[in-house]
């Protein structure tokens, strides 16, 4: 059986993300008390087999600390077990979420009397942080609409082998933000940028006379050959040590062609090397 918990921030998305793995085929419970995990895989495994291929379990804020901080060793132990366990950490910046609790009119189930919103989330970043230090995949959803949350979990937890690697090569601006989510950040910054050139500004990375442009500058193919061989050197040590979620995050100033193009060039040359599922995906272009 293939177990996902999805936990993480009120309003990040975990019902979002539990709604979008029930369309997917797995079988879904939320705001499952966290010691009550092993109980709940014990009842999705038949006497005589498996009665669910996938399964996925909300856990949030509400558990006692206690039970919150002992959830590490709960995971690890159903995997001794057996039970492909997987945990999916969902966060985002302070001011959006609280934009998205003003939005929504929702009450944050930690507050109260006396208890702001923001103190209510800084307590629930508290009580959750051992669980995101430990997740298998950690997504910040600030900069993401529904639509490309629901996406995003579709093809980041939906796709491929349950053996293989989940390879994200994604593009960004550093001028909108470093991604937090990104397990290798490069910066490209100091490579030619079509920005400057009139007839490539309005364009991209994955149009042919950026690519072009860029193909022709022996600084970008230097740059591209030095993080190709660095990547192909480490991902398989990845995945030796039974990684099953990698992201790696190229960025230029505004995320629209040098970042765009090298992650596509990169994306495909592990596609086409197989042994990982890869996904490419440029964040300023959604």
């Amino acid at each position: 059986m293939k177990l996902l918990v999805v936990s993480g921030l009120s309003g990040a998305g975990k019902s979002v993300a539990l709604n979008t793995l029930e369309d997917m085929g797995y079988y879904c419970i939320d705001n499952l008390p966290a010691n009550l995990l092993p109980a709940f895989a014990n009842l999705m495994v038949a006497q005589d087999g498996i009665a669910y291929e996938s399964a996925a379990v909300g856990i949030d804020a509400r558990n006692p600390a206690v039970a919150l901080e002992k959830f590490p060793a709960i995971i690890a132990d159903l995997r001794e077990r057996g039970v492909a366990c997987d945990l999916l950490f969902l966060e985002a910046d302070e001011p959006i979420l609280i934009k998205r609790f003003s939005e929504t009119r929702r009450r944050h189930p930690l507050t109260g009397d006396g208890v702001s919103l923001a103190e209510a989330i800084a307590r629930e970043r508290e009580l959750l942080a051992e669980l995101a230090e430990h997740a298998d995949l950690r997504m910040d959803t600030s900069t993401s609409t529904l639509h490309q949350l629901r996406d995003t979990i579709r093809r980041r937890v939906g796709r491929g082998p349950d053996h293989a690697l989940s390879l994200l090569m994604e593009s960004f601006g550093f001028k909108h933000g470093m991604p937090r989510d990104a397990d290798f950040v490069f910066d490209v910054r100091c490579l030619p940028n079509p920005h400057w050139v009139p007839t490539l500004r309005p364009l991209t990375g994955k149009d042919p006379e950026v690519a072009e442009f860029l193909a022709a500058e022996p600084l970008v193919d230097e740059m591209y050959e030095s993080l190709r061989s660095f990547l192909e050197r480490w991902i398989p040590r990845f995945q030796a040590d039974n990684r099953v979620y990698l992201s790696v995050a190229l960025g230029c100033t505004g995320g629209q062609h040098r970042s765009v193009y090298l992650a596509e060039r990169l994306g495909q040359y592990f596609a086409d090397q197989g042994g990982a599922d890869v996904i490419v995906r440029h964040r300023e272009m959604a």
